[in-house]
Order: structure tokens, then C-alpha cells, then sequence
């Protein structure tokens, strides 16, 4: 089988996204420690993060904006005004923290960029997603960077729809089963699912998908060369 369009994911498939999340979420529960536990703390983010979708989407600013919230709601309205502001700064040091790449990315992104047209799919806030491609310094790689609000099905096939891309001749790389692979396979495109430690829990889902028609797996970035150059063959 021959691909038209190679497209991966960005957040924890090409850089470390999740880490920084994580670290954050500890500084948080660091912070409330004094009114109450952190396994609280981190259940009424999650929730309060999750519930607040619809209305910020994805990203580092709603994720600031929720533990803000998190924090009025587990303290009674009792947090300080100092504390609010050192959360606000949380956040700001999350947008402006320098990119860590994954090790292979630039030599795979090299590689299949001489065979391949590369997409960028992503999704999150804008703004944000922007500045992370630009300080990542991999734009020169991407023919084409699609920021979406939502990965769905319906996102994908008007992706496809746009850039007129039968879905047979589309291969989607990510480490999210919910966004970049269980739909992806839902309209007749192909994934490569590279599983990553750590994954919001939103994104966790396990159904059982070894087997399916269209998907596969790699331990990590650098194996999807030799990947395409087997389906290739067949």
C-alpha cells in the first residue's frame, strides 16, 4: 500500500507534553496541601478539567483557568490572592517552557519528508500550538499544520475531504487511542498508535485493537520508517 499523506500527532508524540502537566498538577496539590488531600485535589481537577471542555477546550490556559476554579471550589472561596496569582504563574511557565523533542524525531521527520507529503494534525488552542511548532523548530517538515478543536471522526473525514485525501491513502501517527487513532480507523484510514507513559486520563481508553484493520504499533517514533517501508510491500 502506498500513503499520499503522512500525518502525526504533535503533544507527546513529536515533544513532551504530558510531563509538564504532570509536574505542574504536583505544585498544585503542593500548594492546596493545607486544606486538603491530594488525592481530592487531583479528582476535583480532573473533573472540574473535563467539565470545562466545552467551553475552553484544550490547552494550557484552560487547564490554568480549571485549577483556578479547583482551587476556589476545595478551599470555600478561602485561597488568597497570592495564591490565585502564583497558579496564574503556573500557567505562564507552562507556555513558555523550552520544547523537548523525543529522541528520533528529527531524523525520522527528515527521512520520510523526501518521500512524503507530512501533515501536522493537532489539536488544542491555537495560539499555544503554534508556539510550541515554532520553538520545537520542526515547521520546516510539515507541508501542511492542521490545529483542530476536537479529533473525531467527523474532524477527520473533513480533513481528508479538504486536502481530497482518499482515507485508504492516509496514515495518521499519535499516542492517544481517543484522538488519533480509534477515529482514524472509524473512516478507513490507517494509524500507527506509539504508546507514551503518560497519558491524561481523558485520553485513556483500552479497547482492544490489536488486529484491527488498519492499525499498528510501535514501541517508539524510530520504528515507523521501517514500519511503512514493510506495508509498503504488501
Amino acid at each position: 500500500m502506498k500513503f499520499d499523506v503522512i500525518a502525526f500527532d504533535a503533544d507527546d508524540t513529536l515533544w513532551q507534553n504530558e510531563t509538564l502537566f504532570a509536574a505542574t498538577k504536583d505544585k498544585f496539590k503542593a500548594l492546596l496541601n493545607p486544606y486538603c488531600s491530594p488525592e481530592t485535589i487531583q479528582e476535583q481537577l480532573d473533573h472540574t478539567e473535563i467539565r470545562n471542555l466545552r467551553y475552553f477546550g484544550y490547552g494550557i490556559k484552560g487547564f490554568t483557568l480549571s485549577m483556578i476554579e479547583t482551587a476556589i471550589q476545595l478551599t470555600d472561596g478561602h485561597i488568597r490572592g497570592s495564591e490565585i496569582q502564583k497558579l496564574i504563574e503556573f500557567g505562564k511557565a507552562m507556555l513558555t517552557t523550552p520544547i523537548k523533542l523525543f529522541d528520533h524525531v528529527e531524523q525520522v521527520l527528515t527521512n520520510l519528508a523526501r518521500s512524503y507529503t507530512l501533515m501536522l494534525v493537532t489539536k488544542g488552542d491555537l495560539f499555544d500550538q503554534e508556539s510550541k511548532l515554532a520553538r520545537s523548530g520542526l515547521s520546516r517538515y510539515f507541508t501542511y499544520v492542521e490545529i483542530l478543536s476536537e479529533k473525531d471522526a467527523t474532524s477527520y473525514r473533513t480533513l481528508l475531504q479538504t486536502y481530497h485525501i482518499p482515507p485508504e491513502r492516509f496514515l495518521m501517527v499519535g499516542n492517544s487511542l481517543r484522538s488519533d487513532i480509534l477515529p482514524v480507523i472509524e473512516i478507513g484510514a490507517r494509524t500507527v498508535y506509539i504508546p507514551y507513559d503518560i497519558t491524561w486520563s481523558h485520553e485513556n481508553i483500552f479497547p482492544e485493537n490489536q488486529g484491527a484493520k488498519g492499525y499498528y504499533e510501535c514501541c517508539h517514533i524510530g520504528e515507523v520508517p521501517e514500519l511503512l517501508h514493510t506495508l509498503e510491500q504488501c
